[in-house]
C-alpha cells in the first residue's frame, strides 16, 4: 500500500481521536458520509462540516430526526455536543418509527439537550409517548453539569432496563424503565416556532458506540442520583436497599379497608391487571364503594403513587388521616394531595387561587412549579402520572411527575393561618397528627391507580 493511502486509511479509523475497535468501540458516524443513516419526520437540514454533523434549524417543519439505520438494544453511547444556544435538542436511541404509531411519528427515550434555564440537560424523555421520564428537578448536581456555549460529553448507558446518563463525567439519570428494549439511534434538531432561532444549529462529533462487554465498561453510579423505577409493581434492587416496601401488591386488596368499615368494599373499586380502580358513580363523594385506607398508620415516610384520571375526575391521596374524625357522609379526613382534571371538574375554579387543582394541598395551598419553567408537568387526563409525598417531621413536599409542587411546614403559624380560613377549621388539630393512615379517595368519578409504595424514615 502507497503511504498516502495508509495515512488515508488511518484517518478514518482514527476520525477526531477515536479509534475503530479500541475496547470495542465503533464509530457510529464516519465522519464523510450520512449513508449509515436516514432522515425522519421533519425537514430540518443536516450537513458535514469537519467531520461534524451539524443540524440546522428551519421554520414552518416538524422535529427531525437523523435516525441509524441500525437499531440497537444494550448499548454504551459517548458523543459531544455543542448547541447555539436557545435552541432544543436531543438523542433518541431504543426509538422507533412504524406507520402503526401516529403515522410513522418518532417515538421512544430521549436524552434531552438544552440551554434553558431550568437546566435539565441530560434528563430523558418519552418522546411523543409519556413525556418526561426523568427530570433533573429530582437531581441538583446534575442539573450544572451541561456548559451552554462549548462542547459537551454526553454518556448513555442502556443495559437492561437500566438507563443512565453523564454529561462531562457528572451523573444525571438513574432511570429503570422495561417498555422498550430497541431501536435507533437518532439526532434530533428540535421544531422552532420563533423566527429569531431560524438558522441556529446543534453539532456532534465523536459518536461512537459500544455493544459488548458492557457490564465491565459501565460506570458506577452516583449514590447521590436518585433512581426513578417505572416498574409496574415491582421493586427493584436498590429500592429494596433503601427500604421501600409495596404498599399495595398489584394484586389482592391485602393491607387496605374501608375508611369506615373493617374490611375492604364489596362494590366501588376493582382490582384489574395490575391496578386498583374506584368505579364512576356519578360524581358524588364517597357514596358508593367509599374511600380506602391504609390498615396501618404513617409519620415519617416517602409516598410514590401513579394515578390516571379520566375527564373531569376528581379524586384524592390523603394521608396523616383519622377516619373517625367524621362518621358521617363525605370522605374522612386529613391532609389531601389533590387529583383533579383542571380543565373539566368546577372544583379547580373554587376555592381559593387555585388551591383546588392537581397535586394542591387541597384548599390550603395551590400547586405550582419549584422549576424555572413554570410548568407543573401534569401529563394529562388518560395518562399515567406520578403523585410523590415527602413527610420528615413537620416537613412536607408534593411533588407531580418529579417536580417540586407544594413545600410547606404543618407545625408553623402560617399553616394554622390557612386552615383557619379553609372547609377544615372545625377540625381540631388538623393536619398536626403524630401520625395516620394513608387514603385513596371515591369522590365518584373513575380513576386507576398502580405502583403504590412507600418507605418509612
Amino acid at each position: 500500500m502507497k503511504k498516502n493511502g495508509f495515512i488515508t486509511l488511518l484517518f478514518l479509523f482514527l476520525i477526531n481521536g477515536i479509534t475503530l475497535g479500541q475496547n470495542g468501540w465503533e464509530l457510529l458516524f464516519n465522519g464523510t458520509d450520512l449513508s449509515n443513516f436516514e432522515q425522519l419526520n421533519g425537514k430540518a437540514d443536516y450537513v458535514i462540516e469537519d467531520s461534524v454533523i451539524v443540524g440546522i434549524s428551519k421554520m414552518n417543519t416538524l422535529n427531525s430526526f437523523l435516525a441509524t439505520k441500525k437499531t440497537y438494544g444494550d448499548f454504551i453511547l459517548e458523543f459531544e455536543v455543542l448547541v447555539d444556544n436557545g435552541l432544543n435538542s436531543g438523542v433518541q436511541f431504543r426509538s422507533q418509527s412504524i406507520p402503526e404509531y401516529r403515522n410513522g411519528r418518532v417515538h421512544g427515550y430521549q436524552c434531552e439537550i438544552e440551554t434553558s434555564p431550568r437546566k435539565w440537560a441530560g434528563g430523558i424523555y418519552d418522546e411523543a409517548r409519556r413525556a418526561w421520564l426523568y427530570p433533573l428537578s429530582r437531581n441538583a448536581k446534575g442539573r450544572n453539569a451541561f456548559v451552554p456555549g462549548q462542547w459537551n460529553h454526553y454518556r448513555i448507558e442502556a443495559i437492561g432496563n437500566h438507563i443512565r446518563t453523564w454529561i462531562n463525567g457528572v451523573h444525571c439519570v438513574n432511570l429503570v424503565d422495561d417498555l422498550t428494549d430497541e431501536g435507533f439511534i437518532a439526532f434530533q434538531v428540535h421544531s422552532i416556532r420563533d423566527q429569531s432561532q431560524d438558522g441556529k444549529k446543534v453539532r456532534w462529533r465523536n459518536i461512537r458506540i459500544k455493544t459488548d462487554g458492557l457490564e465491565e465498561a459501565r460506570l458506577n453510579p452516583d449514590q447521590d442520583v436518585v433512581e426513578i423505577s417505572y416498574l409496574n409493581n415491582r421493586l427493584t434492587k436498590e429500592e429494596k436497599r433503601k427500604g421501600w416496601r409495596l404498599l399495595w401488591d398489584g394484586q389482592s386488596t391485602n393491607g387496605w379497608r374501608g375508611a369506615k368499615m373493617d374490611r375492604f368494599p364489596e362494590k366501588g373499586w376493582v382490582v384489574e391487571d395490575g391496578i386498583l380502580k374506584v368505579l364512576a358513580s356519578g360524581g358524588y363523594e364517597s357514596r358508593n364503594g367509599g374511600d380506602i385506607v391504609t390498615v396501618d398508620t404513617y409519620s415519617d415516610f416517602e409516598l410514590s403513587v401513579d394515578f390516571k384520571i379520566t375527564k373531569g375526575a376528581n379524586s384524592g391521596i390523603k394521608y396523616f388521616v383519622d377516619p373517625d374524625l367524621n362518621k358521617g357522609t363525605g370522605s374522612a379526613i386529613g391532609l389531601e394531595f389533590q387529583i383533579l382534571d383542571d380543565h373539566n371538574h368546577p372544583d379547580a375554579e373554587q376555592g381559593k387561587n387555585g388551591n383546588r387543582t392537581v397535586a394542591s394541598l387541597y384548599d390550603l395551598i395551590r400547586a405550582e412549579s419549584y422549576s424555572k419553567n413554570g410548568s407543573k408537568n401534569f401529563k394529562g387526563v388518560g395518562q399515567w402520572n406520578n403523585a410523590r409525598i415527602v413527610v420528615r417531621g413537620g416537613h412536607i413536599e408534593h411533588w407531580l411527575n418529579h417536580v417540586k409542587v407544594v413545600e410547606f411546614d404543618r407545625f408553623s403559624q402560617v399553616f394554622a393561618a390557612l386552615v383557619e380560613k379553609s372547609k377544615y377549621e372545625i377540625w381540631e388539630n388538623f393536619g398536626r397528627l403524630p401520625e395516620g393512615h394513608i387514603l385513596l379517595q371515591d369522590h365518584g368519578d373513575e380513576v386507576s391507580f398502580r405502583n403504590i409504595k412507600i418507605r418509612e424514615f
